[in-house]
């Protein structure tokens, strides 16, 4: 494409406006409007960035791709007309709310030549990339994912609200077959999960334990992955990586190591600028309909362990 690329934004609360800001600064990209069901949201978030604003996605003028930020719910129904039509679709995690939605999307996506991105932005996290290449064979992860209580994303569980995160960065550095799956969440605040802990035995043999949690009072966002004479932390929240590795010298064995050096950029403009560039080069995004979809199919499965009550856990294999 030569000419700028013309995209939308379906759904301008919190996340989908910092999608309508970052969109309104790129190059050789046109904001040619936003979409909301609330009038005076899509009116204000369009006055702040030059565009206009629509009452629904329908009313949109012709896009080459858009973005889709409204409640998971809605993502199929949302999606589906524009990739229908060969335009090119981002759309937030969870991809959608059922594997069978996610599936249609992914087809549709291949049959008329469309790109299907999904919104995992901690994969475009600095420290993400600066850490993974580190990860060769871990044994053990330890993820924290914890923050206070907000009043938006309660329509989905905490594993589908923030674990999802994870569970994306988990089947990139380690693989996708996990072997087994134990599971325990409770719902505090809300009638859906709020806090979750779980634990995945891959195929490898590395065991992941997770915590995710809405309800705290401390903001943690770390993962930390132990594997033979290595230590490698990720702190998503900080953007920070370290590295800490076990060397034999004449006198030895020694630490060392240290911070790795991070890119200073936002992981949603990485994101965007990826998807664009996926859009106009028709090359595959970072995060496909096929990658969202894997880490839908495991956070269903471990929730499925915590749908027998308050308290609900199991194994799964």
């Amino acid at each position: 494409m030569s000419e700028a690329l013309r995209v939308a934004v379906v759904g301008v609360g919190h996340l989908g406006r910092h999608h309508a800001r970052i969109l309104a600064t790129l190059p050789d990209v046109t904001l040619v409007g936003v979409a909301d069901p609330d009038a005076a949201r899509a009116a204000e978030i369009a006055a702040a960035y030059g565009t206009q604003p629509f009452a629904a996605a329908s009313a949109l003028p012709a896009v080459d791709a858009v973005v889709v930020a409204a409640p998971t719910e809605l993502h199929a129904e949302l999606a589906g007309p524009f990739l229908s039509r060969g335009v090119s679709v981002l759309v937030e995690k969870p991809v959608t709310r059922t594997l069978e939605e996610a599936d249609r999307l992914i087809a549709l996506a291949a049959r008329h030549g469309a790109v299907l991105a999904v919104g995992h932005s901690e994969r475009f996290n600095p420290a993400v990339a600066a850490a993974l290449p580190h990860v060769t064979a871990p044994g053990f992860v330890e993820v924290h994912r914890l923050s206070g209580f907000r009043e938006r994303s309660l329509d989905i569980d905490v594993v589908f609200d923030l674990m999802i995160h994870d569970l994306d960065v988990l089947l990139a550095a380690i693989g996708p077959d996990v072997t087994a799956i134990e599971a325990v969440g409770v719902p505090v605040l809300s009638p859906r999960i709020d806090i979750a802990n779980v634990r995945l035995t891959f195929a490898s043999g590395c065991i992941a334990n997770l915590t995710a949690s809405r309800i705290s009072f401390d903001t943690i966002r770390k993962m930390r992955f132990f594997q033979p004479r290595a230590y490698i932390g990720i702190d998503f929240a900080k953007k920070d990586a370290e590295l800490y590795k076990v060397v034999m010298g004449a006198a030895g064995a020694a630490i060392d190591g240290g911070k790795l050096e991070v890119e200073k950029a936002e992981p949603l403009q990485l994101e965007l600028e990826d998807f664009v560039d996926a859009v106009r080069t028709r090359r595959a995004p970072r995060v496909s309909g096929a990658d969202g979809r894997r880490a839908l199919e495991l956070a269903h499965r471990i929730t499925s362990l915590m749908a027998g009550g308050i308290f609900s856990g199991g194994n799964s294999k």
